[in-house]
């Protein structure tokens, strides 16, 4: 499972496991590397992960002033959308969101606008990481 200590130590990625997998093949899969980009697609993570992934995926995307970030969350019965905004209404970082539009991926979608990390909360966030 992603936490952040998986997260914090990877200078160009994170690290998932293939969510199909019983717990213990799960356990004792490798991990598998994510580049951090301005599009997450969250078919890859069980929804069990989001309320760590999203906020540690930001906090990456800031630390690269990715500011405009697209969640793919599909379509679905929209359940992990409204998980997704609950939880986006909660996190500081977060500036605004917006369905995507239909060449953006529709109600599939949603922008999120990063606030940009002040000078002292990337120095913190570079020096958490040189420390795992």
């Amino acid at each position: 499972m992603i936490g952040a200590s998986s997260l914090a130590g990877i200078a160009c990625g994170i690290i998932y496991r293939n969510k199909r997998m019983s717990s213990e093949e799960f356990e004792d899969q490798e991990p598998v590397e994510h580049p951090i980009t301005s599009e997450l697609d969250l078919h890859t993570f069980r929804p069990s992960e989001i309320g760590s992934l999203l906020p540690e995926y930001f906090r990456e995307c800031r630390l690269r002033e990715l500011l405009e970030v697209r969640v793919i969350h599909g379509k679905g019965t929209g359940t992990l959308r409204e998980g997704v905004h609950r939880l986006l209404d909660r996190l500081p970082e977060v500036i605004s969101y917006r369905q995507g539009n239909e060449t953006s991926g529709g109600w599939g979608a949603t922008w999120v606008t990063l606030r940009p990390m002040t000078a002292a909360e990337a120095e913190e966030a570079t020096a958490e990481g040189d420390a795992k």
